[in-house]
């Protein structure tokens, strides 16, 4: 029996989604759209990936045997230039994609094998293979993904309503001046380039055409100061002070960066992930606090 055929076993992770009368009808929805690609691209499928919190990954294979990934989003709008931004990268340090159905919000994207993520060797070499591939993934870029002045205006507004319905979790001065860097910080920008604004230890994966291959990118186009702030504040690679210090100066003095700039985005971004990342709350508002404290 085809793998398509199968039950479908949803992951934890989207659990999060029963909550949202629209999150409720795509989960309902997710066995026919898997259903449909797999008839559409020939594909056999395996039981869903764990660890999705957004998208319905699921391993595939085709006709031929090729091992691929097969991603259903939920229509969302951070990663609505998913497809966008791997076709611009064109495999050079993202996995490769093959195929891509708007309609449906489905990637067929390459395997990565082995696959074990960047995470499992150690914070400081993760650190320098982040580094290293940065300067691949900052290539100059436009339309059609959003520009980051556009997203900065949108955190800003919507910041004291998440503030808000999260229990009022930070001081009310944390999120007044939060909201006043982003104003800041989206004038007087450098060149603007692509930007993964998820690239963390667990979005690269090892793999066999080059050593780590990028994932899941949620793009959009800004100065190169920006594309840091997701490893500064990334906890796995160590949370304390010093630690989300140590990623700040390296990554700004190894990439030429402006290391102010780079700190304020690094701030802005940990309170606004905060309000995304309700298991991590705290350690992004310790984050943000910590950077804004050595301003």
């Amino acid at each position: 029996m085809d793998g398509h055929r199968r039950p479908l076993r949803l992951p934890a992770g989207l659990d999060w989604l029963r909550g949202h009368q629209s999150g409720r009808a795509w989960l309902a929805a997710l066995p026919d759209l898997v259903a449909e690609c797999a008839a559409a691209w020939s594909l056999r499928t395996g039981p869903p990936y764990d660890g999705s919190y957004v998208s319905l990954v699921l391993p595939a294979t085709r006709p031929d045997g090729t091992e691929v990934v097969l991603k259903v989003q939920y229509p969302e709008p951070d990663s609505e230039h998913e497809a966008a931004a791997l076709r611009h990268w064109d495999g050079h340090v993202s996995t490769r994609l093959l195929g891509y159905d708007p309609r449906l919000r489905a990637l067929l994207v390459e395997r990565c094998v082995p696959g074990g993520p960047l995470a499992e060797v150690g914070a400081e070499r993760a650190l320098t293979v982040l580094a290293r591939l940065l300067p691949a993934l900052s290539v100059p870029a436009g339309a059609p993904f959003v520009p980051v002045r556009r997203q900065a205006a949108r955190w800003g507004d919507e910041l004291p309503e998440r503030w808000e319905r999260a229990g009022r979790p930070a001081a009310r001065r944390l999120l007044d001046t939060v909201r006043e860097l982003l104003t800041g910080l989206a004038d007087g920008q450098g060149e603007q380039v692509l930007v993964h604004l998820d690239l963390h230890a667990y979005n690269v994966l090892r793999a066999e055409r080059r050593p780590w291959l990028v994932i899941d990118p949620k793009p959009v186009t800004g100065e190169r100061e920006l594309s840091v702030a997701s490893i500064v504040r990334d906890y796995g690679l160590g949370h304390g002070r010093v630690d989300v210090t140590r990623r700040l100066d390296r990554l700004s003095a190894e990439l030429g960066l402006d290391r102010d700039r780079a700190r304020n985005w690094s701030a802005a971004l940990a309170l606004v992930w905060a309000f995304q990342d309700e298991a991590g709350m705290g350690r992004h508002l310790e984050t943000a606090q910590w950077l804004l404290a050595r301003r």
